[in-house]
């Protein structure tokens, strides 16, 4: 189905002259993007004001939709990311019925790639419930945040196929430097909420433990980077390159650098500067979504004969 995805676009005459139906799903698919950005820096913000438990109960908090005599910042922080949540995933049901009523003038793969999207979204709010019973077990906050920049990259990916793009043909073997990138970054920033979760940097400098983990997120930081320098690279050298694709390459490295020295600032800083800590996580995962961007262009780029 992904590979459907990356290989599929709306025939020529729909990408120049999209149908009111394409133009409104892409709408809604692009809040649906925007919002899980904000989720996820919400999620961050959560985790670093100690807040993953200021709700003790779920769906409600304190039993209810609004809890308005026991609001404070990390109540209000917890509840706020439920409340997004929940949005997000009523979108995803409107996107679901928008994608099999209008399905007729939409491409084959997005009725069934909508139900994808509600199958992720479902199953992170699960994830979200278990984070809280649980009492912020680390591999659940980890598969939690595993999930969400997986039903992230889902919609980016529908998103960018539902645009017009005219290729040039010059990017076969780019797309697959951009979709190597994109897969380090990602399992980057599955280190980096293994990091994150168990509070590794504290327990490394205080006390020694954990080191390994910590490590491992420091030393993960040079293949994605190579990666991605070698994307950039190769696409300002390739002259018949699309605008799209030399942007979002361009986009990608300064991304990278970025990501890069809100990391060192973090470390140095032993987390104790908020928003460079919630910053590092959105960058990451814009990052993710500039790759996946290139990606999904760069194999509608790959179908173009040139003549």
């Amino acid at each position: 189905m992904a590979h459907s995805i990356l290989n599929s676009s709306p025939t020529p005459q729909t990408a120049d002259n999209p149908s009111q139906a394409i133009v409104r799903v892409r709408r809604l698919i692009w809040k649906i993007a925007i919002a899980t950005v904000v989720l996820m820096a919400i999620g961050s913000a959560t985790r670093v004001a100690n807040a993953g438990l200021a709700c003790p109960d779920w769906p409600l908090c304190y039993g209810q939709l609004v809890p308005t005599a026991q609001m404070n910042l990390q109540v209000f922080l917890e509840w706020f990311h439920r409340l997004d949540a929940s949005l997000i995933g009523l979108m995803a049901i409107v996107l679901v019925g928008q994608s099999w009523w209008w399905r007729r003038e939409l491409p084959n793969w997005l009725p069934w790639m909508s139900l994808v999207t509600l199958g992720l979204i479902v199953f992170q709010g699960i994830l979200g419930g278990l984070t809280v019973t649980e009492l912020l077990r680390f591999d659940i906050v980890t598969a939690h945040l595993g999930t969400a920049l997986l039903f992230f990259i889902t919609v980016v990916s529908m998103g960018v196929a539902l645009l017009p793009y005219r290729g040039t043909g010059t990017a076969k073997s780019l797309r697959w430097v951009s979709l190597t990138g994109a897969i380090l970054v990602y399992l980057q920033s599955l280190i980096g909420a293994l990091v994150a979760s168990q509070w590794v940097l504290h327990q490394c400098l205080s006390y020694k433990n954990l080191c390994a983990v910590m490590n491992s997120h420091i030393i993960g930081v040079v293949p994605p980077t190579v990666t991605v320098l070698a994307l950039v690279v190769w696409a300002l050298r390739t002259p018949a390159l699309s605008q799209p694709l030399r942007i979002l390459a361009k986009l990608s490295g300064g991304l990278v650098f970025l990501q890069i020295g809100l990391g060192v600032a973090t470390f140095y800083l032993r987390l104790q500067v908020e928003p460079l800590t919630v910053s590092h996580q959105a960058i990451g995962a814009l990052l993710l979504g500039s790759l996946v961007a290139f990606t999904v262009l760069a194999f509608r780029d790959a179908r173009v004969v040139k003549i």
